[in-house]
């Protein structure tokens, strides 16, 4: 599966299959955040777990949208404020989930640019910095700073 520690509240994967859901339990995981258009594996809305689904593309031409980036965040930053960890997933952990793992480093004080060094630094297969991906955690970030401050 690939299951990457970005922190040890906040994880990154490829698509997970219904097989690792009770390693997933293990990691303290009580928010799964899919950004694909293909449903989750089942098991993933089972307690102690919470699904939120995120449908975004992986494209220049169809970013993802801020909004979706915000909802994210808003419902990862109380599970974090709670002890829980937060696992996101993409087709293959390389890109929306790592700008919705970048958001939610922003959403708890850290700067875009340490968000996408520490996912770059953890994740091998991860790319904050393809120019679509970047450009939409910027934008984040830009408007998380206006909204939250």
């Amino acid at each position: 599966m690939g299951i990457s520690a970005i922190t040890n509240q906040i994880y990154i994967a490829a698509y997970p299959k219904s097989a690792d859901v009770e390693t997933i339990k293990e990691l303290g995981v009580r928010l799964v955040i899919n950004m694909i258009f293909h449903p989750p594996a089942s098991g993933f809305s089972q307690p102690p777990l919470r699904l939120l689904t995120l449908r975004t593309f992986d494209s220049p031409w169809l970013p993802i949208p801020v909004k979706k980036l915000e909802k994210g965040v808003m419902e990862a930053l109380p599970v974090i404020a709670e002890g829980g960890a937060v696992l996101m997933y993409c087709r293959e952990g390389r890109h929306r989930s790592v700008a919705m793992a970048s958001a939610i480093l922003i959403g708890l004080g850290n700067s875009a640019d340490a968000a996408m060094q520490l996912i770059a630094e953890r994740r091998e297969a991860a790319d904050p910095y393809a120019p679509h991906i970047q450009r939409q955690i910027r934008k984040f970030e830009q408007r998380w700073k206006v909204e939250n401050h």
